[in-house]
């Protein structure tokens, strides 16, 4: 075992050594694989940074309440009372002026990308005045807080980013009103920093709601008082509702983007992986085609076809490797952070977030780099060991 270990070792360093003498084909091979790679990494990281936005959104002491039989907002529909009724319940928080709960409603509203001009659907959310006491994250970096019961707007720092004409002091129409841009605010990279949001009194009238809500978001005084918190008003015969952890509810609404971006990512990946396998092939039977006299040699000295084989996927390895560690390198020079904005299909309206390229996004990218290399240098090894020596030693 030792005998082939050292081998192994001693034909690798020749095949190593040899490199520079193919050059143009290894570093082809290599852009291979880092082309693969950087697609790769690039398409996952669009997922990862979706689900950061989503999963940052949620606190451990902050729940959702819809109505029952909902999964999502736009589904729900909770009367005055009802939400009455939710904001006087046992665990929520209370303040100096009452419980730390908002009752809000949204609608989709009609605004042009800055990239494009297409024009998409972002989120105008109608919110009680408890609001940025439940939601503490978020704060108003331009402008001002809108004023109850005035036609009056603040922008997330991701839509004035992302969309066209939410500056500061513009006039806009949606529903019956004219609204005027009076604020612009970040939520510590949140999905409020998608939306804009208005009082929810003035919202109802625009768009014809009535006193209608969809759903209850509530501070709790701890994590803990979310069973005593659910409890009570599951139990009430008064309500028919769905209570859920803020942070469950944003990791639900990022699943059906993430499982496709997933598959989509997979299915390209493994598309121009193939390409990269045989291009990780051709570069191989060239390195065992140009050594053929000299894998012979060292047969003839007693050098054993599995040294033989080790060394050429070692060799082929180590390409991808470094292809692996390209591509991944690239793409997170060139996506990581990168602002964008993309349909939450289960909202139909639009999230802005940055693309994420993590460490373990890049571990995965170098670990399918490996993946090719090994199935390049698969069949030229098992070629290398099996040359019939006394045939290959002709050619000296």
């Amino acid at each position: 075992m030792l005998r082939t270990i050292v081998q192994a070792g001693v034909v690798t360093v020749l095949n190593l050594r040899s490199i520079g003498q193919r050059l143009g084909a290894s570093a082809a091979s290599a852009l291979g694989v880092a082309g693969v790679v950087a697609v790769f990494v690039a398409v996952l990281s669009i997922g990862e940074g979706f689900r950061a936005t989503m999963v940052a959104t949620g606190a451990p002491d902050a729940a959702v309440v819809f109505r029952g039989g909902t999964d999502t907002e736009m589904n729900s529909v909770l009367g005055l009372e009802q939400t009455r009724i939710i904001a006087d319940a046992a665990g929520v928080r209370r303040g100096a002026e009452g419980p730390l709960a908002s009752a809000e409603l949204f609608v989709v509203v009609d605004v042009a990308k800055r990239s494009s001009g297409t024009v998409a659907n972002v989120p105008l959310r109608g919110v009680q005045p408890a609001a940025l006491a439940v939601h503490d994250r978020v704060r108003v970096v331009e402008g001002r807080k809108f004023e109850t019961g005035r036609n009056e707007i603040i922008v997330g720092v991701g839509a004035a980013q992302q969309f066209r004409g939410l500056n500061l002091g513009a006039r806009l129409r949606w529903g019956e009103n004219e609204w005027t841009v009076v604020g612009i605010f970040e939520s510590g990279g949140t999905i409020a920093e998608s939306e804009l949001w208005c009082d929810a009194g003035v919202l109802q009238p625009a768009y014809r709601r009535g006193a209608s809500f969809q759903s209850v978001h509530v501070r709790l005084d701890s994590p803990d008082a979310f069973s005593r918190f659910k409890d009570a008003l599951t139990s009430d015969p008064r309500l028919d509702v769905r209570v859920i952890r803020e942070s469950e509810y944003w990791e639900e609404q990022s699943r059906m983007l993430r499982a496709v971006i997933r598959n989509l990512g997979g299915l390209v990946a493994m598309l121009m992986g193939i390409g990269a396998v045989f291009g990780a092939l051709n570069t191989m039977y060239s390195a065992v085609a140009a050594r053929t006299r000299e894998i012979a040699t060292l047969r003839a000295l007693g050098f054993g076809g599995t040294a033989v084989v080790a060394s050429v996927l070692v060799e082929s390895l180590l390409l991808a490797l470094v292809g692996g560690t390209l591509g991944g390198s690239i793409a997170f020079l060139l996506f990581n952070g990168y602002q964008t904005s993309t349909m939450n299909w289960q909202s139909f309206s639009q999230v802005a977030f940055a693309f994420r390229v993590t460490p373990a996004l890049m571990v995965q990218g170098i670990g399918y780099s490996i993946l090719m290399g090994l199935l390049g240098g698969m069949f030229p090894a098992i070629r290398a060991a099996r040359l019939p020596i006394a045939t290959a030693l002709r050619e000296l």
